[in-house]
């Protein structure tokens, strides 16, 4: 995979954009919730065509930039002290942090409390928080897999095993061996883009790729796949 960068203008907009050159038959230009346009082309495509088609897409493209835009500014980083937003399931709830007899994390009327025996440290905090949240994730990623499998069940007669891990670039993976594995991040998103996560993964059973044939797949078992898709991408800025 090659990688280049560009900038067209469009009024008063400069859009920067980044081309990744890879295995595929079409060209595709993306808007990502953080401001990066992304330009995905068949290996050997001129630069030129390229910004051409940039050029001729500039306005959608600035109407998009101008939609992420609504939502800044995006959350700051967490230091895991009280008082601060944290996400579960789609919904902000406020941390609550004490001293106390064990350590627990619990849900109680809008806010995640962290109650711990040892130093309120924002590391120890941050751990025990992760910890719960891996939890959580067994629990509801099982549960999401269960409402998503059905449509599948034709396909495979063994059911995928799932596992779960952190991942900096993709929210699920599907191995050749069966294996679909979660990014641990999700379980801050909603129970609906949940699904549609796994759901998006469990059609490669049927497909390997990202064709025509695999959208059709996803769009009969899942039609309103994108609405959950767009709404992933602006649930955990």
């Amino acid at each position: 995979m090659s990688l280049s960068w560009g900038t067209v203008t469009y009024g008063k907009e400069t859009i920067c954009f980044s081309v990744f050159y890879v295995a595929r038959k079409t060209l595709e230009i993306a808007v990502h919730p953080d401001g990066r346009v992304v330009v995905k082309a068949p290996v050997g495509t001129e630069f030129d065509v390229v910004r051409q088609r940039v050029v001729k897409r500039a306005g959608w493209v600035k109407r998009q930039l101008e939609y992420f835009r609504q939502f800044e500014p995006r959350t700051p980083p967490r230091r895991y002290l009280g008082g601060e937003t944290h996400l579960y399931l789609g919904k902000r709830y406020i941390l609550k942090v004490s001293e106390g007899d064990s350590n627990e994390v619990k849900l109680n009327r809008g806010h995640i409390a962290v109650t711990t025996a040892e130093t309120t440290s924002a590391e120890r905090v941050r751990h025990l928080l992760d910890q719960w949240y891996k939890q959580k994730a067994v629990a509801k990623f099982n549960d999401s897999f269960d409402r998503c499998w059905p449509p599948f069940a034709s396909m495979l007669a063994i059911k995928p095993k799932i596992q779960l891990r952190h991942m900096n670039k993709r929210w699920g993976s599907l191995s050749k061996r069966g294996t679909l594995t979660l990014n641990t991040e999700l379980i801050r998103a909603p129970r609906e883009c949940i699904d549609y996560v796994i759901t998006h993964e469990l059609c490669h059973v049927q497909y390997h790729n990202h064709s025509s044939t695999f959208y059709d797949l996803l769009e009969k078992v899942m039609p309103d796949w994108e609405k959950r898709k767009h709404r992933l991408e602006l649930s955990l800025v």
